[in-house]
């Protein structure tokens, strides 16, 4: 990549702004994590605006000197991170974009510090969602360090602003002012897309949506995962899961298993998981959930699930590597949306990761996940919301005990759309693409 603002050794530089970063663990910082070192190694000098660690808590994680607002500091793969300022917030939406504001405006002011001089001024600005305010602040960045603009859209935003509940106005003064708010963040984000010099989508669908807006430029740059099929070895560690102690038997000699490992959010929909396990078990059929994670709703669920007499556990967050055992005990990992149209243009990089284990998918999804799901044989695909689909799929299996296997071609696909090396040499050709035309 070279470019007006490459270093004599051709290497040219890029600077993302982002309120998710490593050593935080989530599919945006794990993203970045993949992505980062491979663009370095092909010449792309990458630096970063970040806040100190804070997420899922809220709360400042570290108090190390190198996440000190404002600290200078060099990551795991060498690339040069600036830490912004931030604000400790609960879990409601206002807090937290109270929380994306502050850190959104101190990268500016930090970014201006840091890269207006020549020898570090970036050739390319890359604003990644979520949360919202980063686009701004990257925007606002490349016009003033003279850069080109890349936005990252990582979920349909702004088209989740309404169906997410926060336009209700009915509520409250105060959700009418924010409904107010969103409505101008709505059309703003849009016309800041069709402004950009690119915009990055992770799924095709999106990036149609995209174009036929009018946005210019779109490229599509799947999640990623690591994950890698499931061994003997997982299955050994899978006994550590379960209690009674695993004896080895099959469903319907030992309850069936169901898990789900991710964040435990409004956007997940686990209420309908919790309602037909409820079901499930009301119908006499052996049933154990486990729902592995954190998020704002574990609270609300818990609670349900002990009205209801649901057969659900809810485990907490467990570190990534652990994540494994639970996929090798399970006979079915539960991936999830809700009902909502935009989250019908998405792909949870979770999906990816179930795919690639070769786990049996029990996939609550619609559109282009739905379509991926069916096509490759990864799972069954229930209709997102319906109780009454999601109950009878299981109440088969735990009836019967006869629980599929994933087609191996799930994996395989995985491994050919989004394996890490080639999603970075997707990226790297659009930021090529961008500062070669740049220079002519």
């Amino acid at each position: 990549m070279q470019g007006t603002g490459t270093t004599s050794s051709g290497r040219s530089r890029m600077l993302l702004v982002t309120h998710h970063y490593p050593p935080e663990h989530g599919a945006p910082q794990r993203r970045w994590d993949t992505l980062t070192p491979r663009l370095m190694e092909a010449g792309v000098d990458v630096a970063v605006l970040a806040p100190p660690p804070h997420y899922p808590s809220g709360r400042l994680q570290d108090a190390g000197a190198d996440y000190r607002p404002g600290s200078v500091s060099r990551g795991r793969h060498g690339e040069r991170v600036v830490r912004t300022r931030f604000r400790p917030h609960a879990a409601d939406l206002l807090s937290r974009t109270a929380d994306q504001a502050v850190a959104a405006a101190s990268a500016v002011v930090l970014g201006l510090r840091h890269f207006r001089r020549g020898a570090v001024r970036p050739d390319v600005v890359v604003g990644t969602v979520p949360g919202i305010p980063s686009m701004f602040a990257a925007w606002l960045l490349a016009r003033l360090l003279r850069a080109r603009l890349v936005i990252e859209m990582r979920d349909a935003w702004p088209d989740l602003i309404e169906p997410s509940g926060v336009l209700d106005a009915r509520r409250s003064l105060a959700s009418r002012v924010l409904a107010g708010a969103r409505a101008l963040a709505h059309r703003a984000v849009t016309r800041l897309q069709a402004r950009a010099d690119a915009v990055v989508t992770t799924t095709e669908t999106f990036a149609q949506v995209l174009l036929e807006r009018g946005v210019r430029r779109v490229a599509v740059v799947r999640n990623g995962t690591s994950f890698q099929p499931l061994t003997a070895a997982d299955a050994e560690g899978a006994a550590d899961v379960s209690s009674p102690p695993d004896d080895g038997a099959t469903p319907p000699a030992r309850p069936l298993r169901v898990v789900y490992a991710g964040t435990v959010g409004r956007a997940q929909d686990l209420q309908s998981v919790v309602c037909a396990a409820a079901q499930v078990a009301r119908r006499g059929l052996p049933l154990d959930v486990r729902v592995v994670g954190a998020g704002a709703r574990v609270p609300f669920l818990e609670g349900l699930a002990a009205e209801l007499e649901a057969p659900v556990t809810f485990v907490g967050p467990v570190p990534h590597d652990e994540i494994r055992r639970y996929y090798a005990w399970a006979d079915t990992v539960v991936v999830s949306l809700r009902d909502w149209k935009p989250l019908e243009w998405t792909v949870p990089s979770k999906l990816y990761e179930v795919m690639a284990s070769g786990a049996y998918a029990t996939a609550c999804v619609a559109g282009e996940a739905a379509a991926l799901v069916q096509r490759s044989g990864a799972g069954s695909v229930v209709p997102p919301g319906d109780v009454d689909a999601l109950t009878e799929l299981w109440s088969g299996w735990a009836a019967s005990g006869d629980v599929p296997a994933a087609d191996p071609l799930a994996a395989q696909w995985v491994a050919r759309n989004a394996d890490d090396d080639t999603l970075a040499a997707r990226y790297l050709d659009l930021l090529r693409s961008l500062v070669e035309e740049d220079a002519r």
